[in-house]
């Protein structure tokens, strides 16, 4: 960290910052605070899954779809900066008030939290079309990935706090209710994530942009328009974003049903989250590993590392019988989880013309949201076919090759790419 200048530590801490979002409200807690507070109401189990479903594919549909558009209206000079405050802002503040709606109000907590999942959304595309603003071409790689790894250990602070809030009130050492201390988690979320966003606010600025127009939002819809009428220039950037769509997709799988399969297993939730704490350690220095070694071998290159890893991963659970092998399995997925994500990132900035990172890193938002679709239906499809979770985990090594033969074809010169993009 030493070595980077002030705009790039300010830009990896934002991974750092929104870290606490990603594991205490999506993942870890708010989940369970919800279920709980829709029985406390009556409602049945099935039905409160399926709110909850609905409300994630509602609000990420939502702000996929606007995008783009979003994306293109900010190249203009000076609203990037304003649209990444906006979002922020929004996130920030329906976070809090997760933590002072009453827990009975299940429809308030529900939709606020639907609020929040577009905000965390809509700032994490602005942020990253930031990374051509903060460094050069020859460190996005390193930049990239020392923010995802920032992103691991910021997680675990907060993570550890909100835990043991909950567990010391459950076993009566704190004199607060389990509610309250899941409440005063979503606070610290929202504290966490307001606190470290402050030198991205303060000290990143737009440096590459189109001078503003009359109507900037006219011009923004007539700009994707443009894009859309000449996709075909464009070819080697959307053959990228088409193996990213297959490649992420097996990746995201992995992760968001990790502990469903973990459960099927018959492994404690204990160990359980042990293990989610664990690969969030494990992972930060792996991910500073593979932006090191994409700067010696090309990041394309550690992108297929990344694939091929994961290939052994499904291979492995298919086999896989105990806790020990679940503990092997976590790691080697802790080993490329970051770095794959860093990398691609920092692969697909180096291929945008900068003057328009805005508008591509909303296609990029796409396909990583509508990435989320495939494999689980996959895994689910292939379980239920067979009887057996391991064959449903090992059907996702068709999303991998499947993208890793795209990402073969994607020329390895990035710079023709994007000068060949530019002029034409």
């Amino acid at each position: 960290m030493s070595r980077m200048t002030k705009q790039e530590k300010s830009w990896v801490f934002y991974d750092w910052a929104n870290s606490a979002y990603s594991i205490l409200i999506t993942t870890a807690i708010f989940p369970l605070y919800f279920k709980a507070a829709a029985k406390e109401a009556g409602i049945a189990a099935s039905t409160s899954t399926a709110y909850w479903g609905y409300a994630n594919s509602l609000a990420t549909l939502l702000i996929s779809l606007c995008a783009p558009i979003l994306g293109s209206i900010a190249d203009f000079k000076g609203f990037k900066k304003r649209f990444f405050t906006f979002f922020f802002a929004l996130g920030i503040i329906f976070t809090l008030l997760l933590a002072v709606v009453p827990s009975n109000q299940w429809l308030i907590l529900l939709i606020c939290y639907m609020v929040t999942v577009i905000g965390f959304g809509g700032t994490n595309i602005f942020y990253d079309a930031f990374l051509v603003d903060v460094t050069s071409e020859d460190r996005m790689n390193q930049v990239s990935s020392k923010g995802y790894a920032m992103g691991y250990i910021g997680s675990t602070v907060p993570f550890i706090l909100g835990i043991a809030l909950i567990i010391l009130s459950q076993q009566g050492i704190l004199p607060i209710s389990v509610t309250v201390a899941s409440q005063a988690a979503f606070a610290i979320t929202a504290l966490w994530w307001g606190l470290f966003t402050i030198p991205m606010l303060k000290n990143v600025k737009q440096i590459y942009y189109k001078e503003r127009v009359p109507n900037p939002v006219t011009n923004g819809f007539r700009q994707l328009f443009l894009t859309f009428k000449k996709i075909r220039l464009f070819r080697p950037l959307f053959l990228f974003l088409v193996a990213y769509f297959f490649y992420i997709d097996g990746v995201n799988t992995i992760i968001t049903m990790s502990t469903a399969y973990g459960s099927d297993l018959g492994i404690s939730s204990t160990n359980l989250l042990m293990i989610l704490f664990a690969t969030q350690v494990v992972a930060a220095p792996f991910s500073v590993l593979y932006g090191k070694l994409a700067d010696r071998y090309k990041g394309k290159t550690m992108l297929l590392v990344g694939i091929v890893v994961y290939v052994v991963i499904c291979i492995y659970a298919y086999f896989l019988k105990t806790t020990l092998d679940f503990w092997i399995l976590a790691m080697l997925v802790a080993s490329s989880q970051g770095g794959i994500q860093a990398l691609s990132r920092a692969y697909f900035a180096k291929l945008v013309p900068k003057e328009s990172a805005n508008e591509f890193f909303g296609f990029y938002s796409i396909f990583y949201k509508f990435a989320a679709i495939l494999g689980p239906f996959l895994v689910g499809f292939t379980a239920q076919m067979t009887g057996n979770t391991n064959s449903g985990v090992f059907s996702l090594i068709v999303l991998f090759i499947i993208g890793g033969l795209l990402l073969i074809r994607v020329p390895e010169n990035e710079a023709i790419i994007k000068s060949n993009s530019i002029s034409q």
